[in-house]
């Protein structure tokens, strides 16, 4: 059996726990009771330390078997490839399950994490507002539609598309009603439950260390 081993920081601030991306694939892995360990590299030195396994100094990458790749759709979609619970098999269900994981990137986050930047950045004038809203009233009428993005059931696509949405200041952007149950539909899922938790133990424990080193 192959072993993975998903690499996330050392620690982050408290801001960004419970949304830091190697998420994502602790998740994946719980859904499918996947064996995986986490390792970790220096946030601090992150513009430096390990552009050979990510060239944009980001979080997380994969190891699996000596096999290695960085992005966490990239990651998703191979550990989907691994077990039917994340993804059907069939040609039908496998298409559709990768076409909204690209989607949940490429048309939903593509948008959200610039607007968010702005927000955050306190301009009063943010042009991906509009933007922003278009994509996730299109967001809100498929939801609407369905429970789940395809085969009939959760697959890693809901597992990523929900990640994207969950984002408070994303929930908060407008009255989404079927957006807003599904997205607390996926995240009551104990495998989410149990990487959050996980996550944000690993970077409190981080805390510690790093008090006792100043």
């Amino acid at each position: 059996m192959s072993e993975l081993t998903i690499w996330t920081y050392d620690w982050v601030p408290e801001p960004p726990r419970g949304f830091v991306r190697d998420l994502r694939l602790r998740w994946a892995c719980e859904e499918a009771g996947l064996d995986y360990r986490v390792r970790t590299v220096a946030f601090d030195e992150r513009a430096t330390h390990h552009l050979a396994q990510q060239p944009f100094g980001q979080v997380p990458f994969l190891e699996d078997d000596g096999l290695e790749m960085f992005e966490s759709g990239a990651g998703l979609l191979h550990l989907a490839r691994k077990s039917d619970q994340l993804m059907p098999r069939d040609p039908s269900g496998e298409a559709q399950t990768s076409q909204w994981v690209i989607a949940a990137l490429n048309s939903i986050e593509m948008v959200s994490v610039p607007w968010w930047f702005l927000k955050i950045s306190g301009d009063k004038d943010n042009k991906l507002a509009g933007w922003m809203g278009t994509r996730l009233d299109q967001m809100e009428r498929v939801l609407s539609e369905r429970e789940w993005l395809c085969a009939g059931r959760f697959t890693v696509a809901d597992l990523l598309m929900a990640d994207v949405l969950r984002v408070p200041d994303v929930r908060a952007f407008g009255d989404r009603p079927a957006t807003e149950a599904y997205v607390a539909r996926v995240t009551d899922r104990s495998a989410f439950k149990k990487a959050r938790a996980d996550q944000i133990a690993h970077f409190k424990a981080a805390d510690q260390t790093r008090a006792r080193h100043r």
